[in-house]
Parts: structure tokens; C-alpha cells; sequence
């Protein structure tokens, strides 16, 4: 039961390391168009939206290699370890 257990937490922790800098980037690209939005009194839906998509696919793509990298690292443990997680 350790064994899957510490499988599962290193699959949560990988899914939080991966999902981390396009989450943060979203955050931080939100939070200065939500001031530029407050300065300047223009409430516009759009102005959130775009900006924060455009960055996110920005992310992605520069960090689509060490991303897939990182989760097929962690396919090859997880398949190497596939027969004592079910031998348990």
C-alpha cells in the first residue's frame, strides 16, 4: 500500500509542478490587466480574456518540452513499478 500510495502523491505533485507557470503566468497577467481595467475605468470582457489566453498559449509552448519531458519520465517509473503496484 506505500508503494501506491507514493505513486499517487507523485502524481499529484507532478500534475501541481506542471500546471504551475501557465496558472501563475494567468494569475499575474490578471491581476495587471484588472489594474489597467481600474486606472482607466474601461470594462470591457474581452480585454481580460484574450490577453490571458494569448499568454497561457505562450506558455505552453516554451515550456512544452520540459512538460512532456517531465510526464514521460514519470510514465517510464510509473511502468517499471506497474507490477509491484499490483502485485500488492
Amino acid at each position: 500500500m506505500h508503494e501506491l500510495t507514493y505513486t499517487i502523491s507523485q502524481a499529484l505533485y507532478l500534475t501541481v509542478l506542471i500546471s504551475g507557470p501557465p496558472v501563475a503566468l494567468s494569475l499575474v497577467v490578471g491581476l495587471l490587466i484588472a489594474v489597467f481595467q481600474a486606472t482607466t475605468q474601461i470594462q470591457e470582457q474581452t480585454l481580460t480574456f484574450a490577453p490571458k489566453v494569448i499568454c497561457i498559449f505562450g506558455a505552453l509552448a516554451l515550456l512544452g518540452p520540459w512538460i512532456g519531458s517531465t510526464m514521460v519520465r514519470f510514465a517510464f517509473r510509473l511502468f517499471d513499478r506497474f507490477p509491484a503496484l499490483i502485485a500488492q
